[in-house]
């Protein structure tokens, strides 16, 4: 097998373990603070790369840098994510969290100076279109679900970390900047929950379920694919594999949570997948068989 291709099968394995993140923690939040969860999740991930790698980890101090950045763009955009997922339903949090595929190449300007095509115009066109129709924005008062907002600030993050993740993983030891950034991730959200005073065991085992999965594999076995594998495929490709992503997160949602969108709803994740794929297709790189 082309190692192209196996790292696009890696690449559709983890949009399939991130899919499952959103009911699991649109679960657990009904018994864990967001920040709360996202320490244990985090800290859990920690320990296990610890257990894994042992000492080996830090003899790679150049990776503490770039990790620290990377770690950065991951405690904004989990947070904001995570904070979000409280209040809205997990499916409209997985169709939003993906805008991050359309404002990856508006952010490529920002960091690293590539041009701005009109496809990437058209696609954020469809984008907003899109939000508009999945989180019913009133028009008159032109107010949005506070989070279906801050999951949208989430997917600009996470546009921010693709970009970082592409350039940093060409540079550094691909294990090393997965743990460095979880590691500084994780002191973000010790500081955070201990000046909010929101540190506590959770009493019921749901939430525990949810801090299990999504540390073990969403988290430790979910970056180390990302940063091994996105590197040996061309970033509009990986952007495609990435666009499946809310369409497990709703699937996974349906399936245990019982969500079912309206039709609006349907309109609007129908016209976000729509987007995506056109900023993808539409690119020079991408060759269609």
């Amino acid at each position: 097998m082309r190692e192209e291709r196996k790292a696009e099968l890696m690449l559709i394995l983890l949009t399939f373990i991130w899919g499952w993140t959103f009911p699991l923690m649109k679960i657990s939040l009904n018994y864990i603070p967001p920040i709360t969860f996202l320490t244990y999740r985090f800290g859990l991930a920690v320990l296990l790369m610890l257990l894994t790698f042992k000492t080996s980890l830090f003899k790679e101090t150049k990776t503490i840098l770039p990790g620290l950045v990377l770690g950065l763009t991951l405690f904004l955009g989990q947070g904001l994510q995570t904070i979000g997922l409280k209040y809205t339903t997990s499916s409209n949090s997985a169709f939003i969290t993906s805008l991050f595929i359309v404002f990856t190449p508006f952010i490529g300007c920002l960091l690293i100076k590539e041009k701005i095509e009109i496809k990437s115009l058209i696609s954020l066109s469809l984008a907003l279109i899109g939000l508009y129709l999945i989180s019913e924005i009133d028009l008159n008062s032109m107010q949005i679900n506070f989070g279906d907002f801050l999951t949208l600030l989430c997917a600009i993050t996470f546009a921010f970390q693709i970009v970082l993740v592409q350039k940093y993983s060409r540079e550094f030891d691909h294990t090393a900047l997965a743990f460095y950034q979880i590691l500084w991730a994780f002191i973000f959200y010790l500081a955070y929950s201990l000046l909010l005073g929101e540190i506590k065991l959770p009493k019921n085992y749901l939430p525990w379920v949810g801090i299990l999965y999504t540390s073990v594999f969403a988290t430790v076995l979910g970056f180390l694919i990302q940063v091994k594998y996105q590197k040996k495929t061309k970033v509009q490709r990986a952007a495609i594999i990435y666009s499946a992503e809310p369409i497990f997160g709703h699937l996974t949602s349906l399936l245990l949570l019982g969500e079912v969108l309206s039709v609006r709803g349907y309109l609007g994740a129908f016209v976000i997948l729509l987007a995506i794929l056109w900023q993808e297709l539409q690119g020079k790189k991408v060759k269609l068989k």
